[in-house]
């Protein structure tokens, strides 16, 4: 069963609460989602590291409930 876009930004929220998170469903099947989080979580981190924190903190539903993820994650400096 593919995630809610609220249940997405739910668990986003859950581990980035200072976030600002901005979510879109790509496709319209709850299966293809871009997400833009913007978090003081990332300063300092490589963006693989970045990435990293967002896929632990989905719990595993990559490749289950979420197909497909693509990311942008920014710090509030970068966020401009």
């Amino acid at each position: 069963m593919p995630m809610s876009q609220q249940d997405l930004e739910s668990e986003l929220r859950e581990a980035f609460p200072d976030a600002e998170i901005r979510i879109v469903d790509l496709a319209g099947d709850g299966d293809h989602y871009r997400a833009r989080i913007v978090s003081d979580a990332f300063a300092g981190l490589p963006r693989v590291r970045q990435h990293q924190l967002v896929y632990a903190a989905l719990k595993g539903k990559m490749g289950g409930e979420l197909h497909a993820l693509a990311l942008e994650t920014l710090t509030p400096d970068k966020a401009g």
